[in-house]
């Protein structure tokens, strides 16, 4: 038997040339580095997400400067909200005193190159932990909602945010925030879309970091957030949220949906970002400390 000219195994013979033929490589600029920012001085653990505190504003300004170090380009804040500071219409979100908008001018005054992205959805501020205003029977109304995250959005442009990041799932908001920027001036604050965010169990330890697992109880969001099932229908949101003025889009949980990840490449060749979950963190840590990994 000949042996084959062309032996794939001989460029994986040195790191060298392993580097070289290398078809994707990962770096600090594809990271962006989700932080959890509450109101009380100091750090706190979260339990179901070992190595994850949430901080104080003042701690956050030394992870930040770590980040720069790094070299990570984006931090992306998400507040712990006081629960007397929670209600059924999520005003507290938009309130310009608020601690996701003190946060962000923080952020930009002593560290004015670090890219700063805020997660745009009222889970954090209603009592009852839905990611929007609901009726008497606890259906997340559209419309009310909509309205409600434009206001959020417009709050978080005038702290100085750089990127604002939907996460809700109502459909149209892209094209409201969008507009509501573009009035205000801030024509150079980008949108982030959450356009494909699936209904999952992996985003349980997030909840609790942010302290609305409580409020939520056994209800889910399966009214808004997608199927696990359907694909297609990831195509066609994501597509509204493009011609809506999306300037990118993301598809949430991370790992378990890289068919979406790879559909959207090829389908928009758009800047796409996956969002490795909570709950996919605390998996992979927890078996590492179990020595399985």
């Amino acid at each position: 038997m000949g042996h084959p000219l062309y032996r794939p195994r001989r460029m994986r013979h040195d790191a060298f040339s392993r580097r070289l033929m290398r078809e994707h490589t990962l770096t600090t600029d594809d990271l962006i580095w989700p932080v959890f920012v509450h109101e009380l001085d100091g750090r706190a653990p979260v339990g179901s997400m070992p190595g994850v505190d949430r901080m104080s504003i003042d701690e956050l300004l030394r992870e930040a400067e770590q980040a720069l170090e790094l070299g990570v380009p984006v931090i992306d804040l998400f507040p712990v909200i006081d629960p007397s500071r929670k209600s059924l219409d999520a005003a507290e979100a938009w309130n310009e005193d608020g601690l996701a908008q003190r946060a962000v001018r923080a952020l930009k005054q002593r560290f004015p190159e670090l890219g700063v992205m805020t997660d745009v959805a009222l889970d954090p501020y209603t009592t009852h932990g839905q990611d929007g205003i609901i009726d008497e029977r606890g259906y997340v109304l559209n419309d009310i909602t909509v309205e409600a995250l434009v206001k959020q959005s417009v709050s978080h442009a005038q702290a100085g945010v750089d990127i604002v990041s939907p996460s809700d799932m109502m459909d149209g908001r892209i094209g409201a925030i969008r507009r509501a920027l573009d009035a205000a001036g801030h024509i150079n604050c980008r949108i982030m879309a959450y356009s494909a965010k699936y209904a999952s169990a992996f985003y349980g330890p997030f909840r609790d970091a942010v302290g609305s697992s409580g409020n939520l109880g056994k209800a889910d969001k399966k009214t808004y957030q997608m199927d696990p099932a359907n694909s297609d229908e990831a195509m066609r949101e994501i597509a509204l949220d493009l011609e809506e003025g999306a300037d990118m889009v993301m598809v949430k949980p991370g790992m378990p949906y890289l068919d979406i990840v790879r559909r959207v490449k090829q389908e928009f060749g758009v800047p796409t970002f996956a969002y490795h979950v909570s709950g996919e963190y605390a998996m992979l840590k927890a078996a590492a400390l179990n020595g399985w990994l």
